[in-house]
């Protein structure tokens, strides 16, 4: 396995095999044991109730696969065997490249048990057997359920890089992706857009309203302003207490000015009631566009949108102002 126990040499006519056999059948950890040729040879209680597929099923067969994946794909144990531990990075999360020649793999993925309808977070580990002459004879993969943990997990960096009032990714998440996006940008030598949205005068509008008004303005900016984060990349963000951001890669001036106003009329149209006033807001919006080069920092296209919406400001604020970088 991936310990620093070095692997036993074992033969199939090992008087102990038996046992062994019986015992690897009983263990509480889901564990199944390939053959050289990938025929399963052992296919456990425990894993039998974690993947719903009985052993019948599976022993002397190829056909493990069925029990995690709907189309073929191989086990981490088929990696071992196949001596194709290249591929882990390609098929797993979290892999662990083995410290020594002829040791194991561990690494982690989200499986989609056909049997049991539902989709699991496990933990794996495959390590090779050997005969005493150094010939593989079998492959042992133990399985681990983390399903739950990484449900957590993935909450947390979710609770993490999200703004809990509007929904719309926060600091944090602005930060990381205005990097990724920066290299991707300069790696490929496209274009990248970034509008920097205030609200007009949200303070005045909170001081008269109320606190819950000028949450309920907010979450509706908010939804209004990612309407326009249509593409997988496009992202966005709350970056302060009426500040947005949205980070459009690969548009250019013009489509990014055209979006810029389109956002700016659709947050114009919005309507709040209060005491049967009707009530309107507006934005303002500094617009910088570039293409990130070596030797820029990323930092710059952000100081060019707060110039440029400092501008619009002073110009009477409902518009948008292009910043240079």
């Amino acid at each position: 396995m991936t310990d620093a126990t070095p692997p036993a040499a074992v033969s199939p006519e090992d008087g102990g095999t038996a046992f062994a056999i019986t015992l690897m059948e009983h263990l509480v950890v889901p564990t199944f044991v390939l053959d050289a040729e990938l025929r399963v040879l052992i296919w456990n209680r425990a894993c039998e109730h974690l993947t719903g597929v009985p052993a019948s099923e599976v022993i002397g067969t190829r056909e493990h696969w069925r029990a995690f994946y709907e189309s073929p794909r191989p086990c981490l144990a088929d990696l071992v065997a196949e001596g194709a531990k290249g591929r882990i990075e390609q098929l797993y999360v979290r892999p662990e490249a083995p410290r020594e020649p002829g040791r194991g793999l561990r690494a982690e993925t989200w499986c989609h048990m056909p049997r049991r309808g539902q989709s699991l977070y496990l933990a794996v580990d495959a390590g090779p057997i050997f005969d005493a002459g150094g010939r593989l004879i079998a492959v042992v993969e133990t399985l681990r359920d983390m399903s739950d943990r990484k449900r957590a997990e993935d909450q947390l960096q979710q609770l993490a890089s999200r703004d809990l009032l509007t929904g719309l990714g926060n600091r944090h998440a602005f930060d990381a992706a205005l990097e990724l996006e920066w290299r991707s940008g300069e790696r490929d030598e496209t274009s990248l857009a970034l509008l920097l949205i205030d609200i007009d005068h949200f303070k005045r509008f909170n001081d008269r309203y109320g606190h819950a008004a000028g949450d309920e303005c907010l979450k509706r900016v908010a939804a209004t302003i990612n309407r326009f984060a249509r593409r997988a990349g496009d992202l966005a963000v709350r970056y302060g207490s009426e500040a947005f951001v949205l980070l459009l890669p690969d548009f250019t001036r013009t489509q990014a000015q055209a979006v810029a106003q389109r956002v700016c009329d659709a947050v114009r149209s919005l309507r709040f009631v209060d005491d049967d006033e009707i009530i309107g807001v507006t934005v303002s919006i500094g617009l910088a566009v570039c293409v990130p080069m070596p030797g820029i920092e990323a930092t710059l296209m952000l100081q060019a949108a707060d110039a440029a919406l400092d501008e619009a400001k002073q110009a009477g604020r409902d518009r948008v102002r292009i910043g240079e970088v």
